[in-house]
């Protein structure tokens, strides 16, 4: 049971009573009642992958492994649907859309690995995420066990449901607090047509800050925008794998279009027009092969960071598109000393301490609260797509409005009156 202690956090739990992996509802009844009479917790998990200690387990708890849970990706042309269980693959979820023509945008970081049900508890995000929103915005229905023991459907697979507040949306990203995800029913849009992939080099980095928010408000709205600050762009060259080592500028950010057209001269001729001088090194990507490489960089980021520094802090704050540079600034003056990269796109920033280690743990803690502040002052938040979990309560915590923590602990004991489903997280 060593594996299911820990997730991609830095966390560990304690080794749980048990390890479930339920096939059925007749299994879940049980498991439910057994948890309330013998007084252990329920803590779901999918394939680990997650950031912020969601499925970590804590004492007495039974875990329940749902990569096992039946069921199959079911489409509706129609209705532009997808049905599919917690226990497929993101991956195989977005597959089985563009087999038939369709899109499912969400695209969190570990797409290729994580499971589909802990994309819907974690509200994950992605580089899509600045066009497209998070998993939230495609979420039509769900399926989740409940305190009553029974599996039960929140919403209706079509777009119009105004009977009443919409439950579904209280589980998605709840992280299994009020009840265990086994499945939903997501909308589709069509695939779109076209791509256009561009490396942005730039001597100065702070050229970037203001970009997206140039783009947007000239009606460009681009897919991803992607950035690395001079520090992890360095580190990529000096330890990532041969294509990092030959990425260009100072600072560096990927820019992609899925707009129709966007393959014209004409299209990227009213790019460059905006970015301007900045714009004088603009690469793109030639083909399929080009841009693939450029996102595995993307990807491998944090793995390659994770390698040099593996006591390293990261954390995931957002900041509204029109504070990002207002964000630099602040991080300059209150002197923490951190790295960044990420969705530039959407205010999704992932700040590394890459020596964290170095500090006294007060003065960790100190930097950290000091960071979320600054994002909470710009009208930001202190995680964009991570989520709470167990690593960011006590912060979450003591920097939220009380009104709306109470009004999450009155929602949590109304639905899990004995506090059975992955108890000690978010609240």
């Amino acid at each position: 049971m060593e594996a299911y202690r820990r997730d991609e956090s830095h966390l560990q739990g304690p080794l749980p009573l048990a390890i479930v992996k339920p096939r059925g509802p007749q299994a879940l009844r049980e498991l439910v009642r057994r948890a309330q009479t013998d007084g252990f917790a329920l803590v779901p998990r999918g394939a680990g992958t997650g950031k912020a200690g969601g499925c970590v387990p804590t004492e007495r708890s039974v875990v329940v492994d749902l990569n096992e849970w039946p069921g199959e990706i079911l489409i509706s042309r129609p209705d532009m649907t997808l049905k599919a269980p917690s226990s497929a693959l993101l991956k195989d979820v977005k597959a089985a859309a563009s087999a038939h023509g369709l899109f499912y945008p969400p695209d969190p970081n570990s797409w290729d690995q994580c499971a589909f049900g802990g994309s819907l508890a974690t509200n994950a995000g992605g580089p899509g995420a600045c066009k497209y929103g998070m998993t939230r915005h495609w979420v039509l229905a769900v399926e989740a066990l409940m305190a009553d023991g029974e599996i039960h459907t929140f919403g209706i697979p079509t777009v119009k449901n105004n009977a009443g507040p919409a439950l579904a949306q209280l589980l998605v990203g709840s992280e299994g607090i009020f009840g265990i995800i086994l499945g939903a029913t997501v909308r589709l849009i069509p695939a779109p047509a076209e791509c256009l992939t561009l490396l942005l080099p730039a001597r100065d980095w702070h050229a970037l800050l203001e970009l997206p928010a140039l783009l947007v408000s000239a009606g460009l709205l681009a897919s991803a925008f992607e950035f690395w600050d001079p520090e992890v762009l360095e580190l990529l060259r000096r330890f990532g794998p041969e294509e990092a080592r030959r990425m260009p500028g100072q600072a560096l950010a990927l820019i992609e279009f899925d707009d129709p057209g966007c393959g014209s001269d004409a299209f990227l001729e009213r790019v460059l027009d905006l970015l301007g001088p900045v714009s004088e090194e603009l690469q793109s990507a030639t083909d399929a092969r080009q841009r693939e490489a450029l996102w595995a960089i993307r990807r491998q980021t944090s793995v390659i960071l994770k390698e040099r520094f593996p006591h390293k802090v990261s954390e995931d704050i957002v900041v509204p598109r029109s504070q990002v540079r207002a964000f630099f600034e602040g991080v300059e003056t209150l002197g923490l000393p951190l790295v960044t990269y990420g969705h530039l796109g959407d205010g999704n920033l992932h700040v590394n301490f890459l020596h964290a280690d170095a500090y006294p743990p007060a003065d960790m803690e100190a930097h950290l609260l000091a960071l979320f502040r600054l994002c909470l002052r710009l009208g930001g938040t202190l995680s964009g797509e991570h989520g709470i979990g167990l690593a960011k309560r006590e912060a979450f915590l003591a920097l939220s409005d009380p009104y709306q923590i109470e009004a999450l602990r009155a929602l949590k004991r109304a639905l899990d009156p004995c506090a059975i489903f992955n108890p000690g997280k978010v609240i």
